[in-house]
């Protein structure tokens, strides 16, 4: 978090949206910086960013990839603009890790109190982190102060934003059943509801991760209507 006024900057190519979320947020306390296509991205989180609104639809430019550089350069919180329909570009966009979604058309109050929810939860957590720097189970470490996973051989295993965070989820509810809603509740909590089937597609990448055989898996196992349950033989916290 900045020093001072909590920075937002506002990724859109629509002036007049540009101009009326400036405003907003500036009313409220909130310093703005803005971009239109996502181009000056790598100098504006140089500075101190607290937050990212971005619209996927940025007529020249795909949002979906100015997310993913976002999400490789910083853990910055992203709140995704997308149109009334655009379902799959918002799954895709959570995947990638951004931190919530809102909708065209949107009501300004409704822009505020998602802002504030995720600063809030972004706050939150960055105590958590430092407290629970690693996990150990059955030979791998998880790190989440590096956010990474290092396997048995010692080798680093690439994990996306979205299979880290549901791995960290898992690792910390060792042993338990967990169904997709609190799955969901505890990645992000409940401001946005993707669509269950991600979280199935994250556990079958996760599982040729780190199952010896994905036919039969060993450490995420699946609790037939009931949800999942990570049940490695070992744990270390």
């Amino acid at each position: 978090m900045s020093q001072g006024p909590q920075h937002i900057l506002v990724v859109d190519d629509d002036a007049q949206i540009r101009r009326m979320l400036r405003r907003c947020l500036e009313d409220e306390g909130f310093a703005v910086s803005e971009s239109t296509d996502g181009s000056n991205i790598d100098a504006a989180l140089l500075g101190a960013i607290d937050l990212v609104t971005l619209d996927l639809n940025l007529g020249r430019a795909d949002g979906l990839a100015v997310a993913r550089h976002i999400r490789h350069l910083s853990e910055v919180p992203i709140i995704m603009i997308t149109g009334k329909g655009d379902m799959i570009d918002r799954i895709v966009g959570l995947e990638l890790g951004a931190d919530d979604y809102i909708a065209k058309p949107f009501h300004l109050r409704e822009v505020l109190a998602r802002i504030r929810s995720v600063l809030r939860r972004s706050a939150s957590a960055a105590p958590r982190a430092l407290a629970d720097n690693v996990i150990r189970f059955d030979g791998f470490t998880l790190d989440e102060s590096r956010r990474s996973l290092t396997g048995p051989d010692g080798n680093n295993i690439e994990l996306t934003t979205g299979e880290f965070d549901l791995l960290l989820v898992f690792a910390r509810h060792a042993h338990q059943v967990l169904d997709r809603d609190r799955i969901l509740d505890l990645l992000k909590g409940q401001n946005w509801t993707p669509n269950d089937r991600s979280i199935d597609n994250q556990v079958a990448r996760l599982r040729k991760l780190i199952e010896t055989d994905t036919r039969h898996p060993r450490l995420i196992k699946t609790v037939r209507g009931a949800g999942y349950s990570f049940t490695p033989e070992k744990i270390e916290r």
